[in-house]
């Protein structure tokens, strides 16, 4: 007897469910970004207030990471029990207020202990956001929507620099220090935004009330015949998923790709403040937007060219190349301009790459194994996240060039770009498009 394949999700319906979910999520990744990297705009008037020395910073940047990572796994799972409702309202409230916090850093142990609660409470939003997407949209629309959700970066950036330099200039208002008002000012608005989160998300399509019956049963139908393809292909159950050597394989190249991001984005306004031959503000927070502008194009067209074609091993590879070599072009651009312009390949590169990688683990994790999988995949990339200024530090200091730091980070980016290239494209089959399969390493 044979299975009448459920009817797929039309365009239109797909666009109903994109205009009511990615603005919001879009909000939410804007204000986590920011939360997370705007130590960086704080970095000069922050150290010159505290005294921190620059290998004191690279640590407290970078020690965020280690508590996301620990708490990866477990945070997406309690989310994939309780629903991203309740769960990502949690996150967002108590990241919010730790990052509000951030103003009383006056020592060193101070900044340590908050960098690494801020990684603690954020632990989950990002995979769990991955993983939520996967109960709305269908493979053959994933890219794209991902790609809108990866606008959250460089908009944390073309908004959250030119807040984040009039923020600081606010320096001696009411006493406080400016990098003091940016702290409370970024963190309160994440933990309002949490609290709207709990009102507007919901759990499932069957949950929306925003769908009609039969747009629920249409989309739902869908992604739970691809779920079924994934739970008869993939990996079963979280250990599963957790010691699958594709899965592991792709927590190699997101830890290399994380490497290339927050080896840039920490030191991007301080960058561009010495290309400028200014101190970090706003002047310079506008300036600062402009890579993150061409990267918003990028994740814009990459994805749905790979949505398109269906191919996303040589797409994927060739964009983090790119990135890789406006990393090293910015550290030997011997003009201004042209340093600006390397870096706008550079953003660009790095952030594109990123929904297109994610389309490669939720091909073949589903259920409690995607959770898990998706969770650990991030959670590697949040220890490149911690890794990478300390890295770039080390090599500055070991071979006492400011260019040594850029060449190790466009090394790095450049490995990760071969590493894509060995994945395998293969047709997984009860799929709509060319979604992309791994090898079979073991």
């Amino acid at each position: 007897m044979s299975t009448v394949a459920p009817a797929a999700p039309s365009e239109a319906l797909i666009g109903k469910v994109t205009a009511r979910l990615l603005p919001f999520l879009l909000l939410m990744y804007v204000l986590a970004f920011l939360d997370r990297a705007n130590v960086g705009f704080a970095k000069v008037a922050f150290q010159a207030d505290t005294g921190l020395s620059d290998a004191a910073f690279a640590f407290g940047a970078g020690i965020f990471f280690l508590g996301y990572a620990v708490l990866e796994v477990p945070s997406n799972l309690i989310m994939h029990r309780v629903g991203a409702r309740l769960w990502m309202c949690r996150i967002m409230v108590t990241w919010g207020l730790v990052s509000a916090a951030m103003m009383f850093a006056h020592d060193e142990s101070t900044f340590y202990v908050l960098r690494f609660l801020l990684g603690v409470a954020e632990a989950g939003f990002f995979p769990g956001v991955i993983l939520y997407l996967t109960y709305w949209f269908p493979s053959r629309a994933r890219g794209r929507a991902m790609g809108l959700f990866y606008f959250g970066a460089p908009l944390a950036f073309i908004f959250g620099s030119p807040l984040s330099g009039l923020l600081l200039e606010l320096d001696g208002l009411a006493g406080w220090h400016g990098w003091q008002w940016l702290f409370l000012v970024e963190g309160l608005l994440a933990t309002a935004v949490g609290v709207w989160a709990y009102f507007y998300l919901d759990n499932r399509p069957a949950d929306a009330a925003w769908l009609s019956r039969d747009e629920q049963r249409t989309l739902q139908a869908a992604i739970d015949a691809e779920e079924a393809h994934k739970h008869g292909h993939g990996p079963h159950g979280v250990l599963a998923a957790l010691r699958n050597p594709r899965v592991l394989y792709l927590c190699a190249i997101y830890f290399l790709i994380q490497i290339s991001v927050y080896g840039v984005v920490f030191y991007l306004p301080a960058q561009v403040a010495g290309l400028l031959g200014k101190k970090v503000g706003f002047a310079v927070g506008l300036v600062t937007a402009i890579p993150w502008l061409c990267a918003v194009v990028a994740a814009w067209f990459i994805p749905r060219h790979s949505d398109r074609t269906g191919e996303r091993r040589w797409t994927a590879a060739l964009t983090l190349a790119i990135a890789g070599a406006g990393i090293a072009a910015s550290a030997n651009a011997g003009q201004p301009l042209l340093a600006l312009l390397a870096l706008c390949f550079a953003a660009a590169g790095f952030i594109a790459v990123q929904p297109v990688f994610w389309t490669f683990p939720t091909a073949f994790l589903g259920g409690a194994a995607a959770a898990g999988g998706i969770a650990l995949i991030n959670s590697f990339g949040a220890l490149g996240g911690f890794i990478a200024p300390n890295l770039k530090n080390w090599a500055e200091s070991a071979f006492a060039s400011v260019k040594a730091g850029l060449y190790l980070l466009a090394l790095t980016t450049l490995l990760g770009a071969l590493l894509i290239l060995g994945i395998r494209e293969l047709g997984l089959r009860g799929t709509t498009d060319a979604s992309p399969s791994l090898p079979k390493t073991a």
